[in-house]
């Protein structure tokens, strides 16, 4: 079980504050499986709130640990229908739904959204919106990305429902986009020739100052109708905060020099090449660091005060997220949020008669390793684990991903030891879990075509039969081309995957059984010595 740490909804300037009727406030969360949206729900729960969520995928929302504690509506902010019945009755409306395309598409796509939810949001007579916005100059071209979250939040606060707009600049915690294009940075290049703005000013803030403030923002007065600014204690500039990271993660100090000629375009290539971020992610963040994205005021402190012991300065936020993801609890990550355009649609409970072409490649093998043993393997596969089979044609087929744009295998999984349903897996993504028996995974990598993977674990008399299957609908011509020119090299990696788990398995029953031998003969001679004695 992952704990939530600070702030954790049960300090007393943070509780929910009853109705006049001495019942809990609702709060709906959009976005609640989200990255932010999945660290604010527990502890809006905590704080006393009764919490709504709509969620596109329900499924999602039930593998969360409070997802049995919140209502669901199924739907999304673009559909009235499903915004009306979401808001019915609702005291504080928290808006966390960003599009992290760049484009002109994207930008109607969010206000279109933002519009929606806004209408229903007054019709139903919502108490107040609280939507986490970005930082930015009011004297500056913005990037299509920040200018978004400028016209998202200008709708809300023109919507007559009472508004706050929280904007804040670089996230840092354990999961943050902005942390990990940090971390990997600084971790994979001992020098780095970067773009001009790593001279640019920025001010970050921890993830749970973030907290803090959005939980805050809900005690607000009524008449309050403004955006304010939000940060941290530290204003760095981008250089200082990899080299902040290089300190607090005992690495030697990074060389940077800044070069004018990478253009955001080839600055988040080069950014999608050497960390995990995918190249759709990386230009949204790169373009919001070419100007210096500081606090203007401290208007908020006169809303929300800071923190008891105040707000956490940049290399102890470092600290806290390097701490977070050595114990394996990071509570939420980047990786949470879907891969645009990534397939969504689950996969057809019988492809052989879903009414199109599909090719499959399904092994089957016994071992001797009770079932246990078999998902033990199975579900922490991925990431530091990697995939059991030829590590260099993995390895070829992540960077191919990489080299067109796609996420590749550095994504690693969020934790080392879980796993449920909406997790990202290198380039995979869970979509069905029966814990014991089933892992499914839908590909998201840049294929002409739909694919998945299915791992099986089945009790059998002697031990258990493990049970592999690679799904794939191909798209038009090339799809077909494609699954062609792989086949070769299905013999290597699915036949040794299947081989390696199931050796894995083995070896985990042989190391258990040695250990109970070695308990036991503990336990033998402690009688012995007893008796002597």
């Amino acid at each position: 079980m992952v704990d939530t740490s600070a702030p954790t909804g049960r300090e007393e300037t943070l509780r929910a504050v009853p109705r006049a009727d001495g019942t809990a406030p609702r709060a709906l969360v959009l976005g609640a499986t989200g990255y932010i949206g999945g660290r604010l729900v527990p502890r809006l729960l905590a704080a006393g709130y009764r919490v709504r969520v709509l969620a596109r995928d329900t499924s999602r929302v039930a593998n969360h640990e409070w997802g049995n504690r919140v209502e669901v509506t199924e739907g999304v902010a673009e559909d009235a229908e499903a915004m009306a019945a979401a808001v019915e009755d609702v005291d504080v409306l928290y808006y966390l739904v960003h599009s992290m395309a760049a484009g002109k598409e994207f930008e109607t796509a969010d206000q279109t959204a933002a519009r929606t939810v806004a209408t229903a949001a007054a019709a139903a007579s919502v108490g107040r919106i609280i939507y986490l916005g970005g930082l930015h100059p009011d004297d500056a071209p913005l990037s299509a990305h920040l200018r978004s979250r400028v016209e998202v939040g200008d709708i809300f606060l023109r919507s007559g429902v009472p508004s706050l707009v929280l904007q804040a600049g670089v996230v840092i915690g354990s999961g943050s986009a902005s942390f990990e294009m940090v971390r990997h940075l600084t971790e994979v290049l001992p020098y780095m020739p970067a773009p001009k703005w790593v001279r640019n000013h920025i001010q970050p803030i921890a993830v749970r100052d973030v907290m803090h403030y959005l939980l805050g923002a809900a005690r607000v007065p009524a008449d309050v109708n403004r955006a304010v600014d939000i940060g941290g204690p530290d204003v760095l500039r981008y250089g200082q905060m990899m080299n902040g990271y290089a300190v607090e993660a005992g690495l030697k100090q990074r060389g940077i020099a800044a070069l004018p000629v990478l253009t955001p375009r080839l600055a988040s290539h080069w950014v999608n090449l050497v960390t995990p971020i995918p190249a759709a992610l990386a230009r949204p963040l790169v373009e919001s660091l070419q100007n210096d994205c500081v606090m203007k005021n401290h208007d908020v402190d006169g809303l929300i005060p800071p923190p008891e012991q105040g707000l956490t300065p940049y290399r102890q936020a470092v600290k806290l997220a390097l701490g977070r993801i050595r114990e394996d609890e990071v509570e939420t990550s980047w990786q949470d949020a879907d891969v645009l355009g990534a397939p969504s649609d689950p996969l057809a409970s019988d492809p052989e008669w879903a009414g199109r072409t599909v090719y499959t490649d399904a092994r089957s093998t016994e071992t001797s390793a009770p079932a246990e043993s078999l998902w033990h393997v199975i579900q922490a596969i991925g990431g530091e684990n990697g995939w059991y089979s030829s590590p260099v044609l993995w390895a070829i087929r992540g960077w191919m991903d990489k080299l067109v744009g796609g996420v590749g295998l550095a994504r690693g999984r969020r934790s080392r030891g879980r796993l449920m349903v909406g997790d990202a897996l290198d380039f995979w993504r869970v979509e069905a879990i029966e814990p014991g028996s089933l892992l499914r995974l839908r590909a998201e990598m840049k294929v002409p075509g739909t694919a998945w993977l299915e791992l099986r674990a089945t009790p059998t008399p002697t031990g258990s039969r493990y049970d592999q299957r690679a799904i794939f609908f191909p798209l038009g011509l090339a799809g077909r081309l494609y699954w062609l020119a792989v086949l070769p090299f299905h013999g290597f990696i699915f036949s040794g995957m299947a081989a390696r788990i199931t050796a894995a398995a083995e070896q985990r029953t042989d190391a258990q059984a040695g250990g109970a031998a070695h308990d036991d003969a503990g336990a033998v001679e402690a009688e012995k010595a007893d008796a002597a004695v």
